[in-house]
């Protein structure tokens, strides 16, 4: 675990032994499960420290202190529990919320936190265009974390309407997002939100140029907000 521990440090996480110990035991779960259940097509030993659980902990470069003590936290599209579980084994008193809408992945989640121990964590299975209606979840969360989920004008839309007033949407993207955020100008405001701002994660971190867009939830998301499912990504609310 030596990529992890020392890239983790350059983003100024000390991880302790318990923690490098439910890592490793976290990459033997993913391991095994992707053999029946496609989990991710990245599964060597050092591109799931860097590319996978390092690159989920750079989170922590967007989110502040009170976030990460006790904050709500949701992975939109959790997949294989990155980046959720990733930041809930390091900051154990967030509380996790895993949406996810293949049953075969939210049995493997299941399964994962029971495996790691983890406390005070939730997984649902179900669209986001669905889940976001309903009102235990509706402007609930702290933090709404996407990493690979769709195009911020997409994305904008999924994850809005989970966000509190005063939360923020962290968008997991490649470093050159200018465009992709011009275009989604409109589906950001319309849910509610603002770009707060775009930090650029060292390149020697996790080996490629990365950022995370923070979008701020300034009010409240329209009812008719997200619609139904797969209308956002067939027909998103774009700029030009």
């Amino acid at each position: 675990m030596e990529l992890l521990v020392a890239g983790a440090a350059g983003i100024g996480i000390r991880l302790r032994a318990e923690h490098v110990d439910q890592f490793r035991r976290y990459y033997e779960e993913i391991t095994e499960w992707n053999r029946r259940v496609n989990l991710t097509s990245i599964t060597g030993w050092e591109e799931v420290q860097t590319g996978h659980f390092l690159d989920s902990l750079t989170a922590r470069l967007a989110l502040s202190p009170a976030h990460l003590e006790s904050g709500r936290l949701l992975d939109l599209g959790a997949g294989a529990g990155l980046p959720g579980v990733a930041v809930k084994i390091v900051f154990p008193g967030v509380r996790l919320a895993l949406l996810e809408a293949t049953a075969k992945k939210t049995a493997f989640l299941s399964h994962l936190c029971d495996v790691l121990g983890l406390h005070d964590v939730e997984v649902f299975t179900g669209r986001a265009e669905d889940v976001a209606h309903d009102s235990s979840m509706r402007e609930e969360f702290d933090m709404v974390l996407a990493r690979g989920v769709a195009r911020m004008s997409v994305l904008a839309e999924l994850a809005l309407p989970f966000c509190r007033l005063g939360g923020v949407v962290v968008a997991y993207k490649k470093a050159d997002v200018g465009v992709e955020l011009a275009r989604a100008s409109r589906a950001i405001e319309t849910m509610g939100g603002r770009l707060r701002e775009v930090v650029e994660v060292p390149s020697d971190v996790v080996g490629e140029p990365r950022s995370l867009v923070v979008i701020e939830k300034c009010s409240s998301t329209p009812a008719r907000y997200p619609r139904r499912p797969g209308t956002p990504k067939k027909r998103p609310l774009e700029d030009g």
